[in-house]
């Protein structure tokens, strides 16, 4: 099973573009993830910039409308992300329990829709989507 593990900062919804953290932070997080790719459970992860530096496309009436970063009516945002592969609900959340997070981080563990979770029909109308997860990266 995957897993996502979602770092939610506090106060990072309204950081200043090209806020970054700090190198004994780093240093730290470095250690934990170390400790995922050594245990064989990590998959990928990254960082992300503020949401000042970002952009939301809706879709009201169905047409996109962009909104540029920061986000006034924005509460949580995402400053990070870990995939990982765990047995279970149980073992995913004891990886986010090791990580050496300060007092305004939040990590969300949720668990990856995998293909074979989905009824037959919905696995037909969604044939080609294992290619498209293995297309090119850049």
């Amino acid at each position: 099973m995957r897993f996502m593990m979602l770092m939610i900062p506090k106060g990072y919804e309204q950081a200043a573009p090209g806020t970054m953290p700090e190198a004994d932070a780093v240093a730290a997080m470095m250690k934990y993830n170390e400790a995922l790719k050594e245990a064989g459970v990590l998959v990928t992860l990254d960082g992300l910039h503020p949401p000042s530096m970002g952009a939301r496309v809706s879709f009201s009436g169905g047409k996109p409308k962009v909104t540029d970063g920061p986000f006034a009516e924005a509460k949580e945002v995402l400053g990070g992300y870990w995939m990982i592969r765990a047995n279970s609900r149980e073992e995913a959340i004891a990886w986010a329990s090791r990580c050496p997070a300060s007092d305004n981080e939040v990590i969300e563990v949720r668990q990856v829709q995998e293909f074979e979770d989905f009824p037959p029909d919905v696995q037909e109308a969604a044939a080609g989507f294992s290619e498209m997860q293995d297309g090119p990266r850049q």
